[in-house]
């Protein structure tokens, strides 16, 4: 599923007709009868439906909308809330085809009027505007949006609820809250902001007839979704042993924080790693070995309980590396990363105090030959932009892909919709998982399970979208056998890790 600007829709609208030949009134044929498809399936025949419709393609889906439901037998009843003049081209080649059908419409502009159809009707279908918006609503469409929101009736949305944004960094807005949005073709960049989300309602996009080559070649956003992983997960061969699938190490715990290297080692071993050490203090050893026997430990030099160092020359020995769970922000604790950031052969994986040290290290991510991923929540990833983290909420598509652009970094940016980011600006959003995970210790399991991925033959890029799922998949499913929302606990995610591969079993090869 791709994610889009609205630039970007409109250039993917204008190749399809022009390049490829699909007329814009076909399309918006197929737009308005999807969406009939599902409004059909929400709402009965005697439930009295008003379709409120303005300028522009938005109001042609509408009103070929209607002339569905007219058709099948359903009480409907039109709002123009454009003037005449405004309704052009394909769209009022769909609203004559309305009216020839027998469908009447009604031009209001006496509030009160609108108000009453408003009170009176179960089910609202809001075809007002698209993706065009530009800033706050001018009236009288924003006082019909407020009587929309305060009526009782059920608010379905074409495309994208009317006022609200398509894109990110958008400041005020005024926007129908929606019950159901009906998203065409592609998924808005709105609809995975945290001050624009909660908008649409349930959504669900709608295919329209245009390939997917198009959508490739206009963006670099995409949704990963549980075929991406099925498609993706590497297959285990029959011949295979303990070095196939990776030696990975784990850096980091202190004598306050042990339990986050515990965690991040046992998840990179459930989730497929072959092999995986975790360096720390001998004190802390001794803590959590009893945790996961299966594991390998490295004693690393330490002051007062902190690791103070790591040698180059063990550091060659394994295949990808992770640093920062648990650490401490000491002063001593800073030259590990940077001894990393400069050593390390392989992919390096950096989060929690690691983070927090690579703010003072960023010069370094440039000279590294290896990759490098950093997996932040959004107050760590504002602490290294150097924004405020609602800055950073109002446009995180922006501000990861410039930063992984410039550092030549991977990003995982978590959050309830986590984004993936690659050196080259290429993007993935991944939302699986649940209020749950909003609490201690999962991102040390989702650190585990990145370094897991990490190591296994797929390219990086999707190895990191998979470890997102798993990640959330598995917090997903605890939640539908046996958990809830307040008792999960980051070891129960771990647990759940078996029974995601289990959903979707990779074929011996």
């Amino acid at each position: 599923m791709y994610i889009v600007t609205a630039k970007e829709m409109y250039d993917i609208d204008d190749y399809t007709i022009s390049e490829i030949g699909l007329e814009g009134k076909l399309l918006m044929e197929n737009a308005g009868r999807a969406v009939s498809e599902r409004v059909i399936k929400l709402i009965r025949e005697t439930e009295p439906v008003c379709i409120f419709i303005g300028a522009g393609n938005n109001g042609g889906d509408g009103f070929v909308i209607a002339r569905v439901l007219l058709d099948k037998g359903y009480l409907v009843q039109v709002v123009q809330v454009a003037p005449d003049d405004k309704i052009t081209g394909d769209a009022l080649f769909h609203k004559r085809v309305f009216i020839q059908c027998g469908g009447e419409v009604s031009y209001l502009t006496d509030l009160d009027l609108i108000r009453e159809k408003v009170e009176r009707v179960h089910v609202v279908i809001d075809a007002i505007i698209g993706i065009g918006v530009k800033g706050v609503l001018r009236e009288p469409i924003q006082e019909i949006v407020r009587m929309i929101n305060h009526s009782k009736a059920c608010v379905i949305s074409v495309d994208i609820p009317s006022g609200l944004p398509a894109d990110e960094g958008i400041g005020e807005f005024t926007s129908i809250q929606a019950d159901y949005t009906f998203v065409i073709a592609a998924a808005k960049e709105s609809s995975f902001m945290v001050d624009t989300a909660d908008f649409y309602g349930q959504w669900e996009i709608v295919p329209i007839g245009i390939p997917n080559f198009v959508f490739r070649n206009n963006t670099a956003k995409r949704q990963w979704a549980e075929e991406d992983f099925g498609k993706t997960i590497p297959s285990r061969n029959v011949h295979a042993h303990k070095g196939s699938h990776g030696k990975g190490l784990i850096i980091g715990g202190c004598s306050e924080m042990p339990g986050s290297l515990a965690m991040a080692t046992k998840a990179a071993l459930k989730a497929g790693a072959g092999l995986v050490a975790a360096g720390t203090t001998e004190k802390v050893i001794s803590m959590i070995a009893a945790m996961c026997p299966e594991a390998t430990y490295m004693i690393l030099p330490e002051k007062d309980g902190y690791i103070t160092g790591c040698t180059a020359s063990p550091i060659s020995n394994y295949d990808a590396i992770a640093v920062g769970i648990g650490l401490g922000r000491r002063e001593e604790t800073r030259h590990v990363v940077a001894e990393l950031l400069n050593n390390a052969p392989c992919p390096l994986l950096i989060d929690a105090d690691g983070l927090y040290h690579l703010k003072y290290q960023l010069e370094m991510l440039k000279q590294r030959s290896e990759p490098t991923i950093i997996t932040p929540h959004p107050g760590e990833m504002a602490m290294l932009l150097g924004i405020s983290i609602s800055d950073l909420l109002s446009a995180p598509f922006h501000y990861t892909r410039d930063f992984a652009k410039a550092n030549r970094v991977y990003i995982i940016l978590k959050g309830k919709h986590t984004i993936i980011t690659s050196p080259e600006g290429r993007q993935a959003v991944e939302s699986s998982g649940n209020p749950g995970l909003a609490k201690g210790g999962t991102g040390d399991v989702l650190t585990g399970i990145s370094l897991a991925m990490m190591m296994q033959q797929q390219e990086l890029f999707d190895a990191l979208c998979n470890a997102c799922f798993i990640h959330g998949k598995s917090a997903d499913i605890q939640i539908e056998e046996k958990q809830t929302y307040y008792d999960l606990m980051a070891t129960d995610v771990i647990d759940g890790i078996s029974k995601v591969y289990r959903a979707f079993p990779c074929k011996r090869v």
